[in-house]
């Protein structure tokens, strides 16, 4: 690490325990019968890079909102490193903040925009050049620092928006959809970016977006969001292949859902039978014997082989998308459900064929078909 690194750096999240971010039981109503947030108990570790993913009006960036000061908690407390903040205006929280639309301003320079903050807190300006010189660098623009934002592409303009944030050396950088109004390759290149820096300072990132993809690349820990409370927290593999939800595990990648209702449990796994006809076995999460039930299976679980001991449904090719590395089969069961498999781009099956669907029990997972829809989840920490 450079010279300049070092002085906007952060401790490591090696260096503390969980805690360094803490909500306990916070909730955010605006009209005092509804709910945006309820429930709220979520601990972030010093150094951790925390994404809040969910769908529009779930509960997110009203929780981004309140850990930023834009918004009071109705009840409940948010503490920063043991200090209570949630009475404290932005200002006083030492944040850093990255919104979607950059919040540049036109006028000024990429330099000025991005010593603003150092500005307003009465550094002098011989370090604020110093240290305005080390943001730029950091973010590969130092040749641009004359430029106004309008001279810049919208990526260029994205990372001047983050060096302004790390500038004054913040405890926490909150974004908000920061990369929102970008096109996809670009998007994808700048979450390898900042993914980068938070990985290069060890600054605590709390990140919100409603693209699960941007989600799984980025994060150490992933907060789920549904109807303003955390359906599911954990580590991008842990959401992606342990699920415990049906909202989690068709929110989270692409995924199949067969309906069915639970024909017995035997320990870990349950028998279901699907409706319209055919059976299969899955991992048995929270499912009772006769209830009704969703059983989720991702496409590249599946394969068009003999089951070899495992679930076998007979069905017939019913479409072909062809996606350069691989191909998505649509093959339709005999009750008439339409599954997406994911196959090698050599596969030739053609339409109406007649295949054989095959998963193993343990890559099916059965849940209530009344659950799943999120809720407020115990405290914990990483």
């Amino acid at each position: 690490m450079s010279a300049g690194q070092a002085a906007l750096s952060a401790s490591p999240a090696s260096a503390a325990g969980p805690g360094f971010v803490e909500f306990a039981e916070v909730e955010k109503s605006y009209d005092g019968r509804t709910f945006a947030v309820t429930r709220m108990n979520l601990s972030v570790a010093r150094g951790e890079f925390l994404t809040l993913l969910g769908p529009s009006g779930s509960g997110k960036t009203t929780t981004l909102n309140m850990l930023a000061g834009f918004e009071r908690p109705t009840h409940g407390t948010i503490t920063l490193e043991g200090q209570a903040v949630d009475r404290l205006p932005p200002y006083q929280r030492n944040i850093g903040m990255v919104f979607q639309n950059y919040a540049l301003f036109p006028h000024m320079s990429v330099a000025d925009n991005v010593g603003f903050p150092l500005s307003v807190r009465q550094v002098s300006k011989a370090d604020i050049a110093a240290r305005v010189a080390r943001a730029l660098d950091m973010v590969r623009l130092k040749q641009f620092s004359d430029r106004r934002p309008a001279q810049l592409s919208g990526g260029q303009q994205q990372r001047v928006a983050l060096a302004r944030a790390l500038v004054f050396e913040p405890r926490l950088v909150l974004m908000d959809e920061p990369l929102g109004a970008l096109d996809k390759k670009l998007r994808e290149h700048m979450q390898l970016e900042i993914k980068q820096i938070h990985t290069m300072l060890g600054v605590t990132i709390v990140y919100v977006t409603h693209d699960q993809s941007e989600a799984l690349t980025m994060s150490d820990r992933v907060a789920v969001f549904n109807n303003g409370g955390i359906a599911q927290l954990g580590s991008p593999d842990d959401l992606y292949n342990t699920p415990q939800s049906s909202f989690v595990a068709s929110f989270i990648g692409e995924n199949n859902t067969l309906e069915g209702v639970v024909d017995r449990v035997s320990g870990q796994e349950c028998r279901v039978r699907l409706n319209g006809g055919g059976e299969i076995t899955a991992l048995a999460v929270g499912v009772t014997q006769g209830s009704a039930c969703h059983v989720a299976v991702r496409p590249e679980r599946l394969s068009l082989s003999a089951a070899n001991g495992g679930n076998s449904l007979p069905a017939t090719v019913d479409g072909r998308i062809y996606l350069g590395d691989h191909l998505r089969l649509l093959a339709r069961l005999a009750n008439d459900q339409v599954l997406t498999v994911k196959v090698g781009p050599e596969a030739t099956m053609a339409n109406g064929e007649t295949v054989t669907v095959s998963c193993a029990p343990n890559d099916c997972r059965a849940f209530p078909a009344d659950a799943g829809t999120g809720g407020a989840i115990p405290k914990q920490g990483k």
